[in-house]
């Protein structure tokens, strides 16, 4: 990807994660296809799927995170995080202790609070 465009990705939502809305570095930015390129290999041409438009900025774990899904399964996955964490028995304990506090996912990523 050129530089120019990775700069522009990198400056859609001033250096911010367009998921979980940290600021990043750009060198450590990543870029993600909003709708992932496996969903348009067969219908899509490489420019579509490489569009400034399905490119978002993105932070290594959320990046990660997603991994090939598109938009909606991605969301579908963050709205049931914070019941998989409770499975886990450190955060168990944190929770009781009050040292941690888990809310659910509210269904919008960072760059849909910024509309």
């Amino acid at each position: 990807m050129k530089k120019e465009i990775r700069q522009a990705v990198y400056e859609k939502y001033n250096g911010h994660c367009a998921y979980c809305g940290r600021k990043i570095e750009f060198k450590d930015m990543q870029v993600d296809h909003i709708e992932p390129q496996r969903n348009w290999a067969k219908s899509k041409s490489r420019e579509e799927i490489n569009s400034f438009e399905n490119l978002n900025p993105s932070c290594r774990r959320c990046n990660h995170y997603k991994r090939a899904d598109n938009l909606e399964t991605f969301r579908e996955t963050m709205k049931t995080l914070h019941e998989r964490i409770y499975n886990i028995y450190i955060v168990k304990v944190a929770i009781d202790h009050g040292i941690v506090y888990i809310k659910p996912f509210d269904g919008k990523f960072y760059f849909e609070r910024l509309v």
